[in-house]
């Protein structure tokens, strides 16, 4: 009498690889598309709290601080840890946030009306750090937000102006758009 092993069979076995690929190839990119919707979302928070650094900072001194360009380590130490706890110099996808303030940064920013000096800016250029170069149009203020519908919608620029948002994803209610 023959004795069997006990194991599984090389088509059993086939099987659970391809069951286990097909989940998968169905998971992995809604828990990527997650991770890049949390990074996006705590990216709007540090652009929140560095604006209301801002504002902070310029009821105490009077003025916005003098600044143009990326943050840097003297914008930091101005906003932390009086106006803020710790003040972010990068967004949560590793690239520098751009803050302009206080001066006249001589050009126009994407039809914000913006002399700089007392008016500021806050912006993340998202995922890609490239901007995406879309122009703010003030009488219709929805024109230059955006609905989240792939992974690339996530490169598009975050960006606060005088503490309200001109450009970032638009919130949808219901499934609506």
């Amino acid at each position: 009498m023959l004795k069997y092993k006990k194991g599984f069979t090389l088509i059993e076995l086939l099987i659970v690889v391809a069951v286990v690929g097909i989940l998968a190839a169905l998971l992995i990119p809604q828990a990527i598309a997650a991770m890049q919707k949390a990074k996006q979302k705590g990216t709007m928070k540090d652009i929140g709290a560095i604006s209301t650094a801002l504002l902070d900072y310029t009821i105490d001194v009077g003025t916005l601080p003098d600044h143009a360009g990326e943050m840097d380590a003297a914008l930091q130490s101005l906003l932390a840890p009086d106006y803020q706890k710790v003040c972010p110099i990068e967004d949560q996808w590793g690239n520098t946030f751009h803050v302009y303030c206080g001066q006249d940064a001589g050009f126009s920013i994407r039809g914000c009306n913006f002399d700089g000096k007392g008016d500021f800016l806050v912006m993340s250029y998202g995922r890609d750090g490239v901007t995406d170069g879309i122009d703010y149009d003030p009488n219709d203020p929805n024109a230059s937000m955006y609905v989240v519908t792939d992974i690339s919608s996530f490169e598009n620029d975050l960006i606060q102006f005088n503490g309200s948002w001109v450009r970032g994803p638009r919130t949808t209610i219901g499934g609506s758009t």
